[in-house]
């Protein structure tokens, strides 16, 4: 009898082994999962501290302010899993903005003797374009001469936030909507309207991470970014194109951050210069919230979605409750050493596995 329940009780143990895993522990799950308990966390204790936080219009409206971080995170993400960084991420966000309302208040041709005003469809294309083309110079800057990605993308944020300034003479574009007689009307419509509720600027976040998510799963630019990041020798030296993928990973980041800037300013109907100022440090914490590498090789467009979140919910939570804005950025710091120190304990251990 005592044999049949022991042989009964190992049988269980292997079921159990073969469901979990034979390395599971809790404190491991934990750490896998850390930006969704986070984000739990951070809910309940808010829901906790104000009646009106836990509410479907609230929740709405803080996710229409973490597609901002979101978008730049994503960006962000492509960049850090190819082993480098992009600093001049805000600085691109604030120009394209600028960009987008020098183009909306009309374009003066001197020796025409007129002014053009482009519709939105087309300053959307052109900000794109142009964001693209910051992208592209970073990229060429860290690919082809080797410069030091920091070094790179440091330049690029002076120079992005100093043309912005000098386009305004360091002013604001205000009053974006358009006027129906110029047919340049509908900007506002990226930060204003609804589909079923949803705010766009987070149907359009959902559509560039799930885009994104397919490119890093779904394709060989995904395989060759992961490889690139983990081992850039090996994966040249495997036939990876991996000048081809620097390049195209700060095009791509430049290219999230403008369309950042076209969500914000529509939401706020006014451009300005001082746009985007260090959110270039909310999109690095979001990846690395996320459990992506500062190192390269590792990270999902899931996690960096969570890791948006957590930031974008702690940073409304405390405005809710009244606490001062100024402390949002001295949690951001917190929480980027926070997620750095889990990150090198989560790697270290899985390397030592």
């Amino acid at each position: 009898m005592t044999d049949v329940t022991t042989n009964t009780k190992r049988r269980a143990s292997g079921v159990f082994s073969s469901l979990l895993g034979e390395n599971f522990s809790l404190g491991h799950a934990l750490l896998e999962g850390r930006a969704f308990f986070a984000l739990i966390a951070i809910i309940v204790v808010f829901s906790f501290l104000s009646p009106n936080y836990a509410t479907i219009g609230n929740f709405l409206i803080m996710a229409n302010h973490v597609a901002i971080f979101g978008l730049l995170a994503i960006g962000m993400l492509l960049v850090i899993l190819n082993g480098g960084i992009d600093l001049s991420v805000g600085s691109v966000l604030g120009l394209s903005g600028v960009f987008a309302g020098f183009l909306l208040q009309g374009v003066e041709l001197q020796w025409a003797g007129v002014i053009l005003y482009p519709p939105v469809w087309a300053v959307v294309v052109l900000t794109l374009a142009l964001g693209a083309m910051v992208g592209l110079v970073n990229g060429l800057l860290v690919a082809i001469f080797k410069v030091p990605a920091f070094v790179a993308t440091l330049g690029s944020l002076y120079v992005a936030r100093g043309v912005a300034l000098l386009m305004t003479n360091g002013l604001t574009y205000n009053n974006l909507s358009g006027k129906p007689e110029l047919g340049n009307t509908g900007f506002d419509w990226l930060g204003f309207n609804r589909i079923a509720g949803v705010p766009i600027g987070v149907i359009i976040l959902a559509v560039v991470a799930v885009v994104t998510g397919l490119l890093l799963t779904r394709s060989a630019f995904g395989r060759w970014l992961y490889s690139s990041g983990g081992n850039e020798r090996a994966a040249e030296l495997s036939g990876v194109p991996v000048k081809r993928v620097k390049i195209t990973v700060y095009m791509l980041s430049g290219a999230c951050a403008a369309i950042a800037g076209l969500v914000l300013s529509s939401q706020l109907t006014s451009a300005g210069p001082s746009a985007g100022f260090t959110y270039e440090l909310t999109a690095i914490a979001a990846v690395v919230v996320g459990g992506a590498s500062l190192m390269g090789g590792r990270g999902t467009v899931r996690g960096t979605m969570l890791g948006a979140f957590v930031i974008g919910f702690l940073s409304d939570g405390l405005v809710i409750i009244g606490v001062s804005s100024y402390w949002q950025t001295v949690f951001t710091g917190a929480v980027i050493v926070l997620a750095v120190m889990l990150n090198s304990i989560q790697y270290r251990g899985g390397a030592r596995h």
